[in-house]
């Protein structure tokens, strides 16, 4: 996009490359600017051109620190350019890739928590979102496997183990576990399975019934140190509309990792 914080971005995103020998598709995806509809009236074409030429500028100065950052990295990548529905035009490359990497959706910015719901929950790809705020050269060394033996939770751990495997360290803690969902042991048969996956991972369980599933997580993943949580994305429907589900909701708010 157009923000500064993309830089961050690609750098996690070449220095992943880098670490799996992968492709990096970089994608400029822009949504229409919002102009007011008397506006668009009074001075329409006047209004588009400016438009157009704002968007044009945008993606040539993203394209020439793509194209620095990828002389640097001399890795395996190419720019793409879309003037599609920024949402569509990212669920269709995510289609076709391995791994999104997304911004986290700022303080008061609907269209962006949109955005992000919708890539979260449509994308039908494991979808890394990188925070606001922070420096982030790297992930994936410390882990925190949120788990509540979910479909969705098993996917993301599933879909997560090339960087499982690489981890200094990977803890599964199961918070607020119903027995009826897990084993005997809330955790510890995911942990089984990842250590036949080869990864060494630790389960544990965590009951705070006063606290929310999501500021649990939030509150863990600072006490082991985490650098990435791994957790199932969920959403609801509401009033005809696709809304997060609450621990979803809390951890991409708040997230620091």
């Amino acid at each position: 996009d157009e923000r500064p914080r993309r830089a961050e971005r690609l750098q996690l995103g070449f220095e992943l490359a880098r670490r799996f020998d992968a492709h990096l598709v970089a994608l400029f995806a822009l949504g229409a600017a919002r102009i007011p509809s008397y506006a668009r009236a009074e001075a329409g074409p006047i209004v588009q051109e400016i438009e157009t030429r704002q968007r044009s500028e945008a993606a040539r100065a993203a394209e020439e620190e793509f194209r620095q950052a990828e002389r640097r990295a001399a890795a395996k990548a190419e720019w793409r350019l879309s003037t599609d529905d920024v949402t569509a035009a990212v669920r269709l490359s995510a289609r076709y890739a391995d791994l999104v990497i997304a911004g986290q959706p700022e303080p008061g910015e609907p269209l962006a928590q949109a955005f992000a719901a919708d890539l979260l929950l449509s994308a039908g790809r494991p979808v890394l979102f990188v925070p606001y705020a922070g420096r982030f050269p790297d992930c994936g060394k410390r882990v925190l496997v949120a788990w509540n033996a979910s479909r969705e939770a098993a996917r993301a751990v599933s879909d997560a183990l090339p960087l499982l495997a690489g981890a200094d360290a990977v803890a599964v803690v199961a918070f607020d576990p119903d027995s009826a969902d897990h084993g005997e042991m809330p955790g510890a048969d995911i942990a089984l399975y990842l250590a036949r996956h080869g990864v060494k991972a630790t389960a544990a369980r965590q009951s705070a019934p006063d606290v929310d599933i999501g500021n649990q997580i939030l509150s863990r993943a600072a006490d082991v140190n985490a650098d990435l949580i791994v957790m199932g994305g969920y959403g609801h429907s509401r009033l005809r509309e696709l809304a997060l589900g609450g621990a979803t909701r809390s951890v991409l708010e708040a997230m620091t990792v």
